[in-house]
């Protein structure tokens, strides 16, 4: 069967690439999920020597979750709603905040077969913070619900990676 870009397999390359990258920069990071649920945690989990990098992760499916547990601003939610640029950017230092590590990733998004809050299947917000900020992105993701929540996480490590990357100057 031939790989694509959500394939899991595909996912667990990056991953590894991540591990490596974050083990040769002694840096860690940590994740605070919404539509995929701890997948992201378990992808980079899923690598020999992830112990040495993954701190943890938060998932916050619900949204008083986003806000008890990732520190997401109850304001935030409230005007905004659980799947916002705001949201998935304080998801991602909450991440990095309340599991301490150098990076975190926040995601948020709609995964499907519904649209929620005028929000398409297939929209995800996905945040990276790091030493060097963070940076928001919206995403327009195709396929079914696993597809989705699977592109959201191969984004999510090629995102980190090449921050990891670029903050070393390769």
């Amino acid at each position: 069967m031939p790989t694509t870009e959500s394939d899991p397999l595909v996912a667990g390359v990056a991953a590894a690439e991540l591990v490596a990258e974050l083990t040769a920069d002694h840096a860690t990071v940590a994740t605070a999920e919404s539509l995929t649920a701890g997948l992201l945690a378990a992808t980079i989990a899923g690598v020999p020597g992830a112990s040495s990098v993954l701190r943890g992760g938060l998932i916050v499916y619900a949204t008083d979750l986003k806000h008890r547990l990732a520190g997401v601003s109850a304001q935030v939610l409230e005007a905004e709603g659980p799947v916002a640029a705001s949201t998935a950017e304080q998801l991602a230092v909450g991440a990095t905040v309340r599991c301490a590590a150098d990076w975190g990733v926040g995601l948020t998004g709609v995964a499907g077969p519904d649209s929620q809050d005028g929000w398409p299947v297939g929209t995800v917000f996905l945040a990276v913070a790091g030493p060097d900020g963070t940076q928001v992105q919206r995403l327009a993701l195709a396929g079914d619900r696993w597809q989705v929540r699977r592109s959201a996480v191969r984004t999510a490590v090629d995102e980190v990676l090449l921050r990891v990357r670029a903050l070393r100057g390769q």
